[in-house]
């Protein structure tokens, strides 16, 4: 049992290909997650690069989340 198996010459390995290769392959649904994911991290990366907001909110803005409370006490606009 210490034999490795080998790669078959029809099946190349997965070093050789390239990331576009490997991400044609994938079935229509993957790649639509990954090109999803992609936007995410953009989104991400932008909002990083914002202006920290002094005497402001920790975390994501409260309209688009609807978290109206900090530490208990309701917040009405």
């Amino acid at each position: 049992m210490t034999q490795t198996p080998e790669a078959t010459p029809a099946q190349p390995e997965r070093a050789e290909l390239s990331e576009a290769d490997r991400r044609a392959a994938l079935p229509a649904a993957a790649q639509r997650a990954l090109a999803e994911a992609e936007a995410r991290r953009r989104q991400d990366q932008e909002g990083a690069a914002r202006p920290r907001e002094y005497g402001g909110r920790e975390g994501p803005d409260p309209a688009r989340y609807g978290d109206w409370e900090k530490k208990g006490i309701a917040v009405d606009f």
